[in-house]
């Protein structure tokens, strides 16, 4: 597959750079299926979509403050966003270092009193490893919430007033270094009234990172490669998807998930699964999610679950005055499966 068969125009005007408020008045493009007219409506009519035998499935992570702001001892700025821990070492992060290439190993920047970061090995394309020092007994997590920021995409270029605001709802362990967006619309009166429909409501983790939305940079999509990111799937969450009559996944990040597990048959683990082409899906039916960026892996996933007909939808849905990526709208898909 051509990575060029994924590409789109988007305009600028069309990148939503703010939430909409109330967080359910996000509109939503309900795909009809093969042949069938595209629908519009908004997020609370989600639950005129799902009824008993649906499980509603939402990713819980929550997105880290994970962006930290230091400067060398020239006075150039340097970024440090970290990724993820190393595995089995708690004080050793995964990170991105901008601009990685005029930092030294070794380097040491005090973010704040109680943390000093020292970058460490090039692992390439700006990964670095960095040591996070902090006093005995520090939280790294209270630290965070204090020196660093939520790392928003780069295509959002006003500040947020409200970190929540990229934040789920239901939000729970952070280790996210972005939000998985098709969530952000759903407030506990939108879950409240799916599950009133007769849909049960249950929780996966992926913790979104590079391996979501690193851009696709090669001409052929089989030749990308996922980093790689941690998934759980709770033994409750699979057993309902298993007994379920449709799957609705909530976000790609999601159907990244509850497809790993299947495929891995672990519940948990790590996962560089890049869903495209005609690959079948083993569980999910149907899906909410946003509107992706051009020649994204998101992208590729959406072509895989709908094929070509996503094309109509995003053009009918730029027609109609939808915002798109993270902050924007979203849509109701319907697989094979749904």
């Amino acid at each position: 597959m051509d990575t060029a068969d994924v590409d789109y125009d988007l305009p600028p005007d069309a990148i939503a750079q703010v939430p909409v408020e109330p967080r359910d008045a996000a509109r939503l493009l309900v795909d009809e299926g093969v042949g069938r007219a595209a629908r519009h409506a908004h997020i609370p009519d989600l639950a005129s979509l799902v009824g008993p035998g649906d499980v509603v499935v939402v990713n819980t992570t929550r997105v880290l403050p994970a962006r930290l702001q230091t400067r060398r001892p020239t006075g150039g700025a340097v970024e440090v966003l970290l990724l993820e821990p190393r595995e089995g070492e708690a004080d050793r992060w995964d990170a991105l270092v901008r601009p990685s290439r005029k930092v030294r190993a070794g380097s040491t920047f005090e973010v704040d009193r109680d943390l000093t970061v020292v970058v460490q090995d090039d692992l390439g394309e700006g990964r670095r490893v960095v040591q996070l020092v902090l006093p005995a007994g520090t939280d790294l997590l209270s630290v965070l919430d204090r020196c660093g920021t939520v790392p928003l995409p780069p295509y959002i270029t006003t500040a947020l007033a409200d970190p929540e605001r990229y934040q789920t709802t239901y939000a729970e362990r952070a280790g996210s270094v972005a939000a998985p967006t098709a969530g952000l619309h759903l407030t506990p009166a939108v879950l409240d009234a799916v599950r009133a429909a007769g849909a049960r409501v249950v929780p996966v983790d992926l913790v979104v990172g590079l391996g979501t939305f690193r851009p696709i940079a090669v001409d052929r999509v089989e030749d990308h490669h996922m980093h790689a990111e941690r998934y759980a799937v709770p033994e409750s969450t699979m057993e309902a998807c298993q007994g379920a009559e449709r799957v609705v996944a909530v976000g790609t990040t999601t159907v990244r998930a509850l497809e790993s597990a299947v495929a891995s048959g672990a519940l948990d683990g790590r996962t560089e699964l890049f869903i495209h082409g005609d690959r079948p899906f083993a569980l999910v039916g149907a899906m909410v999610t946003n509107f992706h960026q051009p020649r994204s892996s998101l992208l590729v996933l959406v072509d895989a679950f709908v094929g070509p007909r996503w094309r109509g939808l995003y053009e009918e849905a730029l027609a109609a005055g939808y915002r798109f990526l993270s902050f924007g709208d979203a849509m109701f898909l319907r697989g094979e499966r749904g």
